[in-house]
């Protein structure tokens, strides 16, 4: 006969499980981003997937590469491309061809005449090089790396594809709370994942545009160049793509060009700034809104862990931490009405 009654053999394997649990967790850390990026991926081809097999009566198998051929060419790919574009222009900083010195002395003059800060731009450059290393640690990993994140990535999304109905079911069985919770978490998951995703990168590949386009009217070196720039950064609301044309503004100025530069800040600021709020407002028709707050603090927390991924990939897990805490709260106070009418209303 066992030592252990039935609650105590039950906390001892609960106990075990969040051990072993932990140590897979450790274990697989250094492919954490190739799991998210399978969710991600998984959470906005779904529809797709369903549509053109259930619907069309397609191979789930061809499908299931069809669109993972389709996010590489669309999304991973050109991905890749713009981070290596940036990273080789940034190594060419002090090249003719980027006439960046110039633009530091410019200014910096203008800043020390107008707003007693000689050395702005000098601080300005040491701390968005050091940000820059920061933000684009997996890009300039190695290949190898890059390479085998990709493979466990598709890997994971193709069975997670072909196997929808067994994964999907797996995933209500072994949930930690009901199945209408767990409904609910996944309704919400996809809209959080198509809010900081889908939302955020319309909204950050338009404004980029913008910025090109305005500093190739106005004559700016690189617009291409700058308009990725403004595409990554305004992953951040506090900071944006319109960031970018006050600096831009003032070397036009600082160039005898003083109508040029208001013309190009104002355009910055009052029209690529007021079209994230419009488009914002046209996409949360369709899909859920994610707070600035959550976007700002989720970059930060996304950065460290994923580089430059960390400007999706945190939002999206703070967005999901909120979401349990709130399914959690509900559980709760389901178990709190449930004890009080168990109990009676006179005890």
């Amino acid at each position: 006969m066992s030592i252990f009654n039935y609650k105590q053999r039950n906390n001892i394997v609960l106990v075990s499980i969040v051990l072993l649990a932990c140590f897979l967790v450790y274990a697989l850390s250094g492919l954490f981003s190739a799991i998210l990026g399978a969710i991600v991926l998984f959470t906005i081809f779904r529809p797709l997937y369903l549509y053109l097999v259930e619907k069309k009566g397609w191979n789930g198998t061809f499908v299931a590469l069809l669109l993972i051929f389709l996010s590489l060419t669309v999304i991973i790919i050109p991905f890749l491309l713009l981070s290596f574009m940036v990273i080789g222009k940034i190594a060419s900083l002090n090249s003719n061809t980027f006439p960046i010195e110039q633009w530091l002395k410019k200014i910096d003059a203008f800043a020390g005449s107008n707003l007693n800060q000689p050395h702005f731009a000098e601080n300005t450059l040491q701390k968005l090089s050091t940000y820059t290393t920061d933000l684009f640690p997996s890009i300039l990993g190695s290949a190898a790396n890059i390479i085998i994140t990709l493979l466990v990535m598709y890997f994971l999304l193709y069975f997670m594809f072909v196997q929808m109905r067994q994964f999907e079911a797996g995933l209500l069985r072994y949930a930690p709370f009901r199945e209408q919770h767990a409904l609910k978490f996944a309704v919400e998951l996809r809209h959080s994942t198509y809010s900081n995703v889908l939302g955020q990168g319309i909204i950050s590949i338009v404004q980029g545009a913008l910025l090109a386009n305005g500093f190739w009217i106005f004559g700016i070196p690189d617009p291409v160049f700058w308009g990725v720039i403004g595409t990554f950064i305004s992953f951040l609301p506090v900071v944006g793509a319109p960031t970018l044309t006050i600096p831009a503004g003032i070397i036009l100025m600082s160039d005898g060009h003083s109508l040029k530069g208001v013309i190009l800040i104002a355009y910055g600021v009052l029209f690529i700034g007021n079209i994230d709020n419009v488009l914002r407002m046209i996409i949360n028709k369709r899909i859920a809104n994610t707070h600035p707050i959550i976007s700002v603090i989720g970059v930060f927390i996304g950065l460290p862990l994923f580089g430059i991924l960390g400007l999706v990939f945190g939002p999206l897990l703070l967005s999901y931490f909120l979401l349990l805490l709130e399914i959690y709260q509900t559980n709760r106070m389901a178990a709190d009405r449930l004890d009080r009418i168990r109990t009676g209303p006179d005890n």
